[in-house]
């Protein structure tokens, strides 16, 4: 995934019609509220790329999804809290437009200069954007000269703001490029899948192993251990015949189970002991216990104290390692000790030279939530893009653009 970015070519005069992430959260459902942004994180993490397309001479097109929007009456999730936000930030004027297209967006960007910047109206908005429609694709490629792909969140989609646009302006000659964020997450994730350094260490948690299961079969082609916990671990306790209570368990992925732990029962490690509760509730009471002394009218929701320490061992000597989807219940302050536990051993091995990857969605929002997030080697912005990229899909928002 050796892709150019905006430093690649020359962006002076040119506009550049940007696909950011800004799908943020909000204060208020309610289109008469006063709404505004309750967590730029993403606008901030878009700011290395649009300083450096505004320092060199570029003026800026930007379109991005915010929410699910039915239809354009859903105002809630209309730009403009996103546009005041991003004016704020970068303290110069942010024109938000009230289409994605049309008349008065064509006409707007006909009387752009360098270091002007546009905020396009929600993208989908737009019925042709999920649909990757070519008329939609065509008229977005006509604001522009240059193509700049920054929404990793959104890679793994081909819409007209991700792809279609992109195949639209190479096609009249225009470059299209990875902006810092998303070359970031490309390097980052394509070192997991090309060329990892070894020892190789991956940490697979969450609720649901059906997400997950075609990525921990490539996984295990090429990472020297698979550590399994969180919800998903239930399910291998199952196919091994384990009592596993009312714990949350896939049914229908028991059989891929056996199979992944009867072809690499060397290479899968799941806890020698789970965080067991009566129920699912912060207040309710709770053990720990081997996992082959699960109640059968309690419930795992966490890895224990015996398993985090464990894990530490299997991940000491890593010189990478992935970590998707937490070990617990993290909502929960009683069942977030394995994530948080796990977390802190992680940080502490990047400080001796371990390159430690989150893989985005909720394991990036637990290390967030634990302040740990600085100390990670890389923190992917996208959850089920970096899934999909670790299962070994390619991503049309990233083999559109143009290689070096």
């Amino acid at each position: 995934m050796n892709k150019k970015t905006v430093k690649d070519i020359d962006v002076q005069g040119k506009r550049a019609l940007v696909r950011v992430d800004f799908n943020v959260p909000l204060s208020s459902k309610d289109p008469a509220d006063t709404i505004t942004v309750t967590d730029d994180t993403r606008i901030m993490a878009a700011l290395p790329t649009l300083n450096y397309l505004l320092e060199n001479g570029a003026a800026l097109i930007l379109c991005s999804h915010l929410g699910r929007p039915k239809s354009p009456e859903d105002t809630h999730l209309r730009m403009d809290p996103v546009a005041a936000r991003l004016s704020d930030i970068l303290g110069r004027p942010v024109t938000k437009l009230d289409e994605v297209v049309g008349e008065s967006v064509t006409a707007a960007v006909a009387d752009m200069q360098p270091g002007d910047i546009i905020l396009l109206e929600n993208t989908r908005f737009e019925a042709g954007e999920k649909k990757n429609n070519p008329e939609l694709a065509q008229a977005l490629a006509d604001l522009a000269d240059i193509f700049v792909g920054d929404a990793f969140g959104t890679a793994h989609r081909a819409h007209a703001s991700t792809e279609g646009a992109a195949k639209a302006i190479q096609a009249k000659g225009g470059a299209a490029v990875a902006g810092f964020l998303l070359g970031k997450e490309i390097d980052a994730l394509g070192r997991a899948i090309s060329a990892p350094p070894k020892p190789y260490v991956a940490i697979m948690g969450g609720a649901k192993i059906s997400d997950k299961i075609q990525v921990i079969d490539n996984l295990l082609a090429i990472a020297d251990r698979v550590l399994i916990g969180g919800g998903m671990a239930n399910t291998f306790f199952k196919a091994q015949g384990l009592e596993i209570g009312t714990s949350l368990c896939e049914d229908e992925a028991v059989p891929q189970a056996k199979k992944l732990m009867e072809e690499f029962g060397d290479q899968i490690f799941l806890p020698v002991d789970v965080r067991v509760a009566d129920g699912f509730a912060a207040d309710a009471n709770y053990k720990d216990v081997a996992i082959n002394e699960i109640p059968a009218d309690m419930m795992a929701l966490d890895i224990g104290p015996a398993t985090i320490e464990a894990f530490a061992g299997l991940l000491s000597d890593a010189k990478l390692v992935i970590w998707n989807g937490p070990m617990g219940v993290t909502e929960f302050p009683a069942f977030a000790n394995g994530t948080e536990g796990i977390g802190k051993m992680l940080a502490g091995q990047v400080d001796s030279g371990t390159e430690v990857i989150i893989g985005g969605g909720d394991s990036a929002a637990a290390v967030k939530k634990l302040g740990l997030a600085e100390k990670m080697s890389h923190v992917s912005t996208g959850g089920g893009a970096s899934l999909e990229l670790l299962e070994g899909k390619p991503l049309p928002g990233i083999v559109v653009l143009d290689d070096k």
